[in-house]
């Protein structure tokens, strides 16, 4: 992990919670299921040892509260028969309370329920690697082909965009207006051309330019038919495919999971996208989707904009399931965005405290790259029992924004000394934003309270300088 990365997670999750914003939370996906576990564990905290009776009483409720979050019933018996046994069976370390040791076993069987190590596609091999999107219309499939195309591009990877949907209204244009903002090649498809002719002609353009990744956007119905189905097949036969993705939407739970199992019979799909993963759906797709078609799902859409895919760990997952945050993919996000030069800049105004609010607007800045905040705060261990509490002080995404058009109201001077903002530009600020005075004073007293954080931050090693303080020996005395 970068110094710059590290330090930018602990200014997060230790300013996420500011007294001075406030916020009403979406549920998120997965949320439901994670606070009726929580209830669950709650309860067996107070045995002081684990039997067989409560277990069983443990498990009933885990199993309703699969089911509530839309598990087909025979992933929901499966999952609580493995974890009775694991449980009965296994002798309580003394490290591990009754209810955490049931929280192991839960963690260690949800990794293998969601698909237990973490799927790559496959670019070897064979060049151009070439890739086909399937799945039913409105599943995401033209989007998510651009957002892979990115995420590849990003990777060092040649990627040749092909729109091979002949049918949809204005398919082919919305494939290659993707391609333009992400600056991709997209093949020239027609829709008096066959699909299956798109496909050959389209890769041997590519064997020609030197794209080493094909992607295929292809047609989808409302639901699956033969004339889908064999339109896909015959592009399977003449084309030498590497992957096979069936892109589903995460909303439609058992729905999702019924037409991956149809299109793993007919095709044999190599691995799976779970879109819209960033709504409040329940989560049931994906908790059983691996187990019924036995294939991994390999990425997840967590949001509209093209960089929103991300790589499907279930061992994190699980994690967040558990109410154990994800840190990793927190550090991940944070990397992305962080600027290598600004961060250094950053940590010599922060050891020197010289932290304006010019910077903050640009901290502000930094986390709206990453996604929403309800996402960003999933990742953090023990956000669900903050929401919980009673009047719980959380961030608002539209606070945020009011936060920025504050600092973007104030003057070059007032930004880089906070001292010179007096009543009266107080109320020259709140009214150039839009905003009250109220306001710019809950964004002033942020800020301050931000100031004294980061001093006490100060004197922890690695978290600003990303040094170890070395003790000189003793009698010596530092250079100055």
């Amino acid at each position: 992990m970068c110094i710059s990365a590290k330090w930018w997670v602990h200014f997060f999750c230790r300013t996420h919670n500011c007294h001075t914003i406030q916020y009403r939370a979406t549920r998120t996906m997965f949320e439901n299921l994670t606070d009726r576990l929580e209830g669950v564990f709650k309860k067996l905290r107070g045995h002081g040892k684990l039997t067989e009776d409560n277990i069983q009483d443990a498990m009933r409720e885990v199993r309703i509260a699969l089911l509530d979050a839309d598990v087909s019933f025979k992933v929901a018996k499966q999952f609580v028969a493995s974890v009775t046994e694991k449980a009965i069976g296994r002798e309580v370390g003394k490290s591990l309370s009754p209810g955490q040791q049931i929280i192991k076993i839960v963690h260690e069987e949800l990794v293998s329920l969601l698909g237990g190590d973490t799927a790559q596609i496959e670019l070897d091999g064979r060049q151009p690697v070439v890739i086909m999107m399937a799945g039913l219309q409105g599943s995401g499939k033209t989007t998510t082909s651009g957002k892979l195309a990115k995420m590849l591009k990003d990777k060092g990877r040649r990627p040749y965009l092909v729109p091979a949907d002949v049918y949809r209204p204005a398919a082919i244009e919305q494939l290659q207006v993707l391609g333009d903002r992400l600056d991709v090649p997209v093949h020239p498809s027609t829709t008096a051309t066959k699909p299956v002719d798109i496909c050959t002609q389209a890769i041997a353009e590519a064997k020609i330019k030197n794209y080493d990744t094909v992607i295929i956007d292809t047609a989808g119905r409302l639901h699956v038919d033969n004339v889908l189905m064999g339109e896909l097949q015959e592009i399977q036969a003449a084309v030498q495919l590497s992957e096979i993705l069936f892109v589903a939407d995460a909303m439609t739970g058992q729905d999702a999971v019924t037409v991956a199992d149809k299109f793993n019979t007919d095709l044999e799909i190599s691995g799976i996208i779970l879109t819209k993963m960033e709504g409040d759906a329940r989560g049931g797709a994906a908790l059983s989707i691996k187990t019924v078609t036995g294939k991994p799902i390999k990425f997840v859409g967590v949001g509209e904009a093209l960089d929103a895919l991300e790589v499907f760990h279930p061992e994190r997952v699980a994690s967040r399931i558990l109410g154990m945050g994800d840190v990793l993919t927190l550090i991940e996000k944070a990397e992305a965005v962080v600027d290598k030069d600004q961060a250094n800049k950053l940590a010599h105004k922060l050891q020197t405290n010289q932290f304006t609010l010019e910077d903050f607007l640009d901290q502000i800045q930094q986390i709206k790259k990453m996604g929403s905040l309800d996402q960003i705060l999933s990742m953090v261990p023990g956000i669900n029992k903050l929401k919980k509490i009673k009047d719980a002080p959380q961030p608002n995404e539209k606070e945020l924004g009011k936060t920025e058009a504050i600092i973007r109201s104030m003057t070059l001077k007032e930004r880089r000394n906070h001292k010179l903002i007096n009543t009266s530009r107080r109320q020259r600020i709140a009214d150039g934003s839009g905003t009250s005075i109220t306001d710019v004073n809950r964004v002033l007293k942020s800020y301050s309270e931000m100031l004294k954080m980061m001093k006490k931050m100060r004197g922890k090693p690695g978290l600003i300088t990303g040094e170890k303080r070395r003790k000189l020996p003793k009698g010596m005395k530092k250079r100055r």
